[in-house]
């Protein structure tokens, strides 16, 4: 997939890679999303897909927290308070650990509500505020909304394919 370059592909990117992600991620019996059987974020872990759903649950309120405190006027703590750019194997271990003990069909649930407030944003911003000016650093906010939605999105799906293919 291209890199979005406008508020309507990054829309179309979030759509298109989340629906397939979550039919498939639905597909699952909950019985099964429990199992540590999927490579972790961390080089030689493993985790469960409830785990690969905190994760994604995970970036997605930290997006919506960025946006949060942006309008707010307050920094933004990227990637998260403690964590720095180069500790995001860390984060993802924090993630598990944040949304332990949630049902998978509520991790889901969770992860719907997070990506359409998201989308929602999205469609109430303009392309200039999404795509002509840095919002983090050199990174617009598209981009930013783009590298912790769709593109984890995307990997996600791989990685749950190649889980499928392989139980």
């Amino acid at each position: 997939m291209t890199v979005p370059q406008n508020k309507d592909q990054l829309l179309d990117a979030i759509n298109s890679t989340f629906d397939r992600l979550i039919e498939d991620l639905n597909s699952i019996p909950a019985q099964r999303a429990m199992e540590r059987t999927l490579e972790g974020h961390v080089k030689g872990t493993r985790m469960s897909l409830c785990d690969l759903v905190a994760y994604l649950v995970g970036w997605n309120e930290l997006v919506l927290k960025w946006i949060d405190r942006s309008a707010a006027g307050q920094p933004i703590d990227y990637p998260d308070t403690g964590f720095k750019g180069n500790e995001l194997g860390q984060l993802a271990q924090k993630f598990y650990r944040d949304y332990e003990g949630i049902a998978y069909g509520h991790l889901l649930e969770r992860l719907c509500v997070a990506k359409g407030r998201i989308v929602s944003f999205i469609q109430n911003q303009s392309n200039a505020d999404l795509y002509e000016h840095p919002w983090h650093d050199r990174w617009t906010l598209g981009r930013m909304i783009q590298f912790n939605t769709s593109s984890p999105y995307a990997n996600a799906r791989k990685r749950l394919r190649r889980w499928l293919n392989n139980f």
